[in-house]
């Protein structure tokens, strides 16, 4: 694939967005929007899901343990989605975008259905690579709502900001990536 970014420039720039959010607004975390997304769904189809209650913190509650914590600010988040984080997950979705039909990483085919570090490994059948993909998405998430953040929130903010969560999380993450890694692709 040609046109990638350097990877000490793209650092950089990552530093910079990191500093910039922190200023601005707060920490950049991605993974809470997904709980927030499935909620939004989930409340189309029941009526009791999220409710207005003045008694609690936020205002609002619901009936769901997990949506009602801290608060009710789930709840909340859900029956008002447009805040900074929410709109922050569809930056990422349109910058991809306007990356990709402008100078971005320009992919070829073969590279689009998978890159060629798996069709070496795995072989070139598109259905393997995204049913291992959609796998590897799930547990991410799963964990990543099990540890309370993802790795943007723990990793890149939580490090940033020296949180100790943050250096156990990422220590947890490389101690586990990199010999998966080696036990799918080799040593090579």
């Amino acid at each position: 694939m040609s046109g990638q970014l350097n990877w000490f420039r793209g650092g950089i720039a990552l530093a910079l967005v990191f500093l910039v959010a922190v200023w601005l607004v707060k920490p950049i975390g991605v993974s809470t929007q997904f709980v927030i997304f499935d909620g939004i769904i989930w409340n189309l189809f029941s009526d009791d899901l999220v409710q207005v209650n003045p008694k609690t913190k936020t205002g609002y509650s619901s009936t769901n343990a997990y949506l009602n914590k801290s608060g009710g600010k789930y709840a909340k988040n859900i029956a008002n989605p447009l805040n900074y984080s929410y709109i922050f997950v569809f930056g990422i979705i349109l910058g991809s975008f306007l990356s990709a039909k402008t100078k971005g990483p320009k992919a070829t085919e073969k590279d689009r259905q998978a890159p060629e570090v798996w069709r070496q490994r795995f072989g070139s059948c598109i259905y393997k690579r995204y049913l291992v993909s959609f796998i590897g998405g799930f547990l991410v998430l799963f964990g990543a709502r099990l540890a309370g953040g993802c790795t943007s929130g723990h990793m890149m903010s939580g490090m940033m900001q020296t949180s100790l969560s943050g250096y156990l999380f990422t220590l947890g993450a490389f101690a586990t990536a990199i010999p998966l890694a080696i036990l799918m692709y080799g040593r090579k």
